[in-house]
């Protein structure tokens, strides 16, 4: 298995107001797969993505990444972890502003001792005749397509999405699930999404489905949808 998690354990808050958020999650993924991390708000899904993503560390458990375990990582190992491993797809853009999307995109390959083509990652999100253009002359579906292109030109061996289509309209948001999945197909990488609408689960390898901090569902899909044949 290239990711496994094991018992990993958050809470919030001390006393009373103390609030247990995962309550020992457990699942492993193998790489390449396209894993949904499925459930309401409350759920802990975005806080299990963060302690994935190094950006928040658990009580208790541990990830490994390729054999390697994030547990007894100093901050500065994290840090070299996130660079190596990871590549982030928020629903806010935070793109830079004054800079073009080329430039923005290329942000992201100055952490990479290997980063892919920025042309060949314009071709492919649809971006190269508005390489030049700033964010403010952007659609939100071409900013977040630029989003995804300095996620991916550092060559992330994971890609974590969160809620990468929840600002956008339901067009657009079938352009970026297609986009996500040309890009799990096209790099390999192993994409792990958060996402409370369950149409999407359709076109996942894996489907882990949280309620109230615990795994209530573990599932490998055997037949899968594509990003346009979904409905919601």
């Amino acid at each position: 298995m290239f990711i496994e998690i094991q018992d990993i354990q958050k809470s919030f808050g001390q006393g009373t107001s103390r609030v247990d958020v995962l309550k020992g999650i457990s699942f492993s993924l193998d790489r390449g797969e396209f894993c949904v991390l499925l459930g309401p708000s409350g759920s802990g899904k975005s806080t299990l993505l963060n302690i994935i993503g190094g950006i928040d560390r658990p009580d208790a458990g541990d990830i490994a990444i390729g054999g390697e375990t994030m547990a007894s990582m100093k901050e500065k190992q994290l840090t070299l972890y996130r660079r190596k491993h990871l590549g982030y797809i928020f629903q806010l853009y935070n793109l830079i502003p004054n800079l073009t999307v080329r430039e923005n995109i290329e942000v992201g390959a100055y952490l990479s001792e290997h980063p892919l083509d920025v042309d060949d990652i314009l071709n492919t999100l649809g971006l190269y005749e508005h390489r030049r253009k700033l964010p403010s002359q952007l659609s939100g579906g071409q900013q977040q397509r630029t989003a995804i292109g300095r996620a991916i030109i550092k060559n992330p061996d994971i890609l974590l999405c969160d809620e990468p289509t929840g600002a956008l309209d339901y067009k657009t948001s079938k352009e970026i699930l297609k986009l996500i999945e040309t890009v799990n197909q096209k790099y390999g990488n192993t994409v792990i999404m958060v996402t409370h609408n369950t149409a999407i689960r359709d076109m996942a390898d894996h489907v882990i489905r949280l309620r109230d901090g615990v795994v209530r569902e573990n599932t490998v899909n055997s037949v899968k949808k594509t990003a346009e044949e979904l409905e919601w």
